[in-house]
């Protein structure tokens, strides 16, 4: 076995200096020189040398991917999280800062499931939100990354009012459809994003009016090209939103939104999904003539029948049979337009 030290596996100086960093907190590091530590690197990132800021957000990132009871105490009390939420909302943004932005937003994305959330709620400030508005829209890929786990962080009872003051923003919603859209990376936690906004029923009508049903019908008919996908997070938006008169019809006009979830009907991997998609389409097949004729037509008894034979469990059979029930009595009642 190679030494650490050997330069051959060290790719960079930074990377052999992140690792010295590593070994120096090891267990030998008692908890009264890691309290010292890190109150060392808070003062530093107090300080207005960006470089020297840089260099302890590193430090802070090494130390946050390990977990430790007594660090992840040590975080909470010296206030790290605020600290780090002041230094990138409580500034005026500007491009230059970026990697400081990027490099500060991991490490609260990495501090966020140590700490309590109720620090999230500065973002009521205007002033703050402003900022995040701001970062969103000129943001990089991985500052809108951290961006959207801050969303989905905010589907809490501690910071509800962040997350309707989010979603009211119907610059900042549209923009998280965008990324929903474009079935990349980032779509993944956009999903999630959208779905922490759309917990809040006050939020679903902007969530709806911005184009939330036809971002995720194109993430749905995506899916099944990508691996580790987040189809029942996306089925679970529509499901949310569907309280509403207007995205049920913004459903059903949708090109092929209720083929896209035809197609979701029967999946021998997602249990969770077909699930989800029959109660939909039982939905929409209930109050639109439309959705009923479009469902047959793209094989919806088939795809039922396949489901009712297969190992899925007792809750989504009889919604499939309701479903089927449903079909068959719509069809006695208006067998011309069937």
């Amino acid at each position: 076995m190679q030494k650490l030290r050997d330069p051959s596996i060290v790719p960079n100086h930074t990377l052999r200096h992140l690792i010295d960093q590593w070994l120096q907190l090891g267990p030998q590091f008692g908890n009264s020189a890691t309290i010292d530590y890190l109150a060392a690197l808070k003062h530093t990132l107090e300080s207005p040398q960006l470089e020297n800021k840089l260099q302890a957000l590193e430090k802070i990132t090494v130390l946050s991917d390990e977990y430790c009871s007594f660090r992840k105490s040590c975080f909470h009390q010296l206030s790290f999280l605020p600290l780090l939420l002041e230094l990138v909302f409580g500034i005026e943004f500007t491009n230059c800062h970026m990697k400081f932005t990027e490099l500060a937003l991991s490490c609260i994305i990495k501090l966020l499931p140590l700490v309590s959330m109720e620090p999230l709620n500065m973002i009521k400030d205007e002033s703050k939100l402003t900022t995040f508005l701001l970062l969103f829209e000129k943001g990089t890929s991985s500052v809108k990354t951290s961006l959207c786990h801050l969303i989905d962080s905010t589907a809490s009872p501690q910071t509800e009012e962040v997350c309707h003051m989010l979603g009211h923003s119907q610059k900042l919603v549209r923009e998280i459809v965008v990324l929903v859209r474009q079935g990349c990376e980032v779509s993944k936690v956009a999903i999630k994003a959208m779905l922490a906004l759309c917990s809040l029923q006050s939020n679903r009508d902007n969530l709806v009016r911005a184009g939330a049903i036809d971002g995720v019908i194109i993430y749905i008919s995506g899916c099944e090209t990508r691996q580790k996908n987040l189809a029942p997070f996306a089925m679970a938006i529509i499901k949310n939103l569907l309280v509403l008169e207007s995205a049920k019809e913004a459903l059903v006009n949708h090109p092929y939104g209720v083929a896209t979830l035809v197609k979701m009907v029967f999946r021998v991997c997602n249990q969770e999904c077909s699930e989800s998609a029959v109660g939909i389409l039982a939905i929409v097949c209930r109050d639109f003539g439309r959705a009923r004729d479009e469902a047959i037509g793209a094989g919806v008894l088939t795809q039922l029948l396949f489901l009712l034979q297969s190992q899925c469990g007792p809750k989504t059979k009889t919604k499939a049979r309701m479903l089927l029930k449903l079909l068959r009595s719509k069809w006695i009642e208006e067998p011309k337009q069937l």
